[in-house]
């Protein structure tokens, strides 16, 4: 039973850093970004370039960063300049990254890194083992520690950057364009911005994942962006009347989302099944969403009447 609740607090949490970059640009900004289904396996093989050429794993999470930045920085000129409509754009920058992954890759549609060392190599803490905490709860829950960690660092680093003045903008830029063409910005530009910051998020969170299953593959982003948008939804419905920060909410729908993965697998659904699962859930969060915001309408129409 540990060991479930773990796996899933260590999943929840892989997959919270995506959530959180989606979040960025469908619920900040509004865009739905479909980009993200290519810029999280270009995290995932930039990371396992740079591990398997003897780098560190922690640059590698940087580099990883940057592609990302610099995909998301690709939709938002299509978009932007180019005159493309996002969703269109995302499908051109996704299918595109295809062959740029495979191109990193060097034609290889896999890598392995069962030999290497990630990010949650613990060969440096074996002289500390003998100690009672590091041997029974540092090492058998390092993966864990690293990915909470990482997690709360991106948190408070996207609420840190939500309070600054390219925060307001990228806010106001989601809720009315006008006015940040009034107050002399140009809204094409945060655009651009808040697509390269999401997209450097999704390709931290393959980055990351590469390190957590030991291996790349070019098929690891198919679905990404349902299941980011699924936490997104699940978290903002959950917790919609609870005064915490929308970042807060994504990290809880994640962990509910992994949860719900994870209990349909241990009542013997095959995996092979789970991107089914994965649409069924966005289906049911879509739904109960729009219920929600029926209600709430018809509730706050009442009140006026009365």
């Amino acid at each position: 039973m540990i060991r479930f609740i773990v796996n899933v607090l260590e999943q929840g949490s892989l997959y919270a850093i995506l959530s959180i970059g989606v979040m960025l640009t469908y619920r900040i900004v509004g865009i739905a970004d479909l980009s993200v289904d290519g810029t999280y396996p270009l995290g995932a093989v930039v990371s396992a370039m740079v591990i398997l050429a003897g780098g560190s794993p922690w640059l590698s999470l940087l580099a990883a960063l940057l592609a990302g930045a610099l995909a998301g920085c690709v939709t938002g000129l299509l978009h932007v300049k180019l005159k493309i409509s996002s969703l269109l754009s995302g499908i051109l920058v996704m299918t595109g990254l295809y062959s740029v992954n495979l191109m990193i890759a060097g034609g290889r549609s896999n890598l392995s890194l069962l030999n290497e060392k990630t990010l949650f190599d613990t060969s440096w803490l074996d002289g500390l083992s003998d100690g009672f905490l590091v041997g029974n709860f540092v090492i058998p829950y390092y993966r864990l520690i690293v990915m909470v960690v990482l997690v709360l660092v991106i948190k408070f680093a996207v609420d840190w950057l939500l309070k600054t003045k390219l925060g307001y903008l990228l806010k106001v830029t989601g809720d009315n364009e006008a006015l940040v063409v009034g107050l002399g910005h140009d809204v094409g530009m945060v655009k651009i911005i808040a697509l390269s910051i999401a997209n450097g998020l999704v390709a931290l969170s393959g980055a990351v994942a590469v390190s957590v299953g030991r291996y790349y593959d070019i098929t690891l982003g198919t679905g990404m962006v349902v299941m980011g948008l699924s936490s997104v939804m699940l978290g903002t419905l959950l917790l919609k009347k609870v005064k915490v920060k929308m970042t807060t909410m994504v990290i809880v729908g994640s962990m509910l989302y992994r949860l719900i993965v994870a209990l349909a697998i241990r009542m013997g659904m095959n995996p092979q099944h789970m991107k089914l699962i994965t649409v069924i859930i966005f289906i049911v969060a879509i739904v109960l969403n729009n219920a929600s915001i029926s209600i709430s309408f018809n509730q706050k129409k009442g009140e006026r009447h009365a």
